[in-house]
């Protein structure tokens, strides 16, 4: 397949260099020092599955130079991706899926919005990776896994076909689920208590699990997210937060969510797309979050002076 991996960060680096790997044509779309490494040297990926690297890579800043290809892969930051939808404009042909694998619930309408109803799936992944330095990233934590499926749920060869080509790349697994909302949920319920403690007790999982108070937030983060899925018609398991929690206490221990990474190196993050959400979306569906609007409003002055709204 001609794939398009816009936004070669951790997870899209991991994902499409294992895609470059299995052979097929993979286009990164990236930028400054990261893009001119890879082109110059490959891209390194340093993984716990095994270490690869791709050489020669296809790369470019311009998707304009690339054209129409089979299947988009969304790798960006969620702030970035209204801006990234319209970029991606040339590379979105008539066959054309487009599968978000970002963090939070908001992804395909915003990119439907942009690109029209036809080429947006549902997708999202799960994976513990970060760039390391230009042209390099590393794998550190959890058994790589792309989800993703039409959002009506009904079966289709473009999603199937997608699926198949990256179930069969080495270190990686896909699935189709029966209901891709309810994954995209049981993600967004995962890293939002991740990212919101993480970010706020500076503290690895290991350190967050383990301690009953932390433990504790953990779990009414996860709650508040199943009431405002249930509000709005996505029926959670109703032990979806111990069945989360279960997985949490499998986590490497120094395991650290990347909103928590942003912020505690003053970047921006992605504060609003996933414990903002929470708060917003809870909001708009009469349901209260006390716990996440407690943990975005402590965090909000440090996501301000990263974006140069206010400085201190």
């Amino acid at each position: 397949m001609r794939i398009a991996i816009f936004g070669a960060g951790g997870v899209g680096g991991y994902f499409g260099g294992r895609l470059a790997q299995a052979g097929h044509e993979v286009t990164f779309i990236a930028r400054g020092a990261h893009l001119e490494a890879m082109r110059r040297d490959g891209l390194r990926v340093a993984s716990i599955a095994g270490d690869f690297t791709v050489s020669p890579v296809r790369a470019s800043d311009d998707p304009a130079t690339v054209g129409p290809v089979d299947a988009v892969l969304v790798a960006v930051k969620t702030w970035q991706v209204p801006d990234a939808a319209r970029a991606m404009r040339p590379l979105v042909g008539p066959d054309t899926v487009v599968v978000p694998l970002l963090n939070g619930v908001e992804a395909p309408s915003q990119l439907a919005a942009v690109l029209g109803d036809g080429p947006v799936l549902g997708g999202l992944c799960a994976i513990l990776a970060y760039v390391t330095g230009p042209g390099q990233v590393r794998h550190a934590g959890i058994d790589p896994l792309i989800t993703l499926g039409e959002l009506d749920n009904r079966p289709s060869e473009r999603a199937a076909r997608l699926c198949a080509a990256i179930d069969g790349c080495e270190g990686v697994s896909a699935r189709i689920p029966d209901d891709i909302h309810v994954a995209l949920w049981q993600k967004f319920l995962f890293i939002t208590a991740m990212s919101g403690v993480g970010a706020v007790t500076r503290a690895p999982i290991g350190i967050t699990r383990e301690q009953p108070e932390t433990r504790r937030m953990l779990e009414q983060v996860m709650e508040e997210v199943r009431a405002v899925a249930a509000a709005r018609g996505v029926a959670l398991p109703a032990d979806v937060a111990s069945r989360t929690m279960r997985a949490v206490d499998k986590l490497p221990p120094g395991g650290t969510a990347s909103m928590q990474r942003d912020v505690i190196d003053g970047r921006p993050s992605e504060l609003d797309a996933q414990t903002g959400a929470v708060v917003r979306l809870g909001a708009e569906s009469g349901v209260p979050t006390p716990v996440n609007a407690l943990l975005h409003a402590a965090l909000l002055a440090q996501e301000r002076r990263a974006r140069g709204e206010v400085t201190f």
